[in-house]
């Protein structure tokens, strides 16, 4: 069984730079702007998001 994380951010390219350098990388497929898909070390996916205005 897997858990899937999505976590709401403030600053997306920022957070996303943080977890890089934690051992996160980006998966290839990007399906929205205000979201960054990314795997843990172990190849497990979770997603880092920002709230955009309607």
């Amino acid at each position: 069984m897997m858990l899937h994380l999505d976590i709401e951010v403030d600053d997306l390219e920022a957070e996303t730079g943080r977890a890089v350098a934690e051992g996160a990388r980006l998966a290839d497929y990007q399906p929205q702007d205000d979201v960054r898909v990314l795997l843990d070390p172990s190849g497990h996916p979770f997603c880092l998001w920002v709230e955009t205005p309607a």
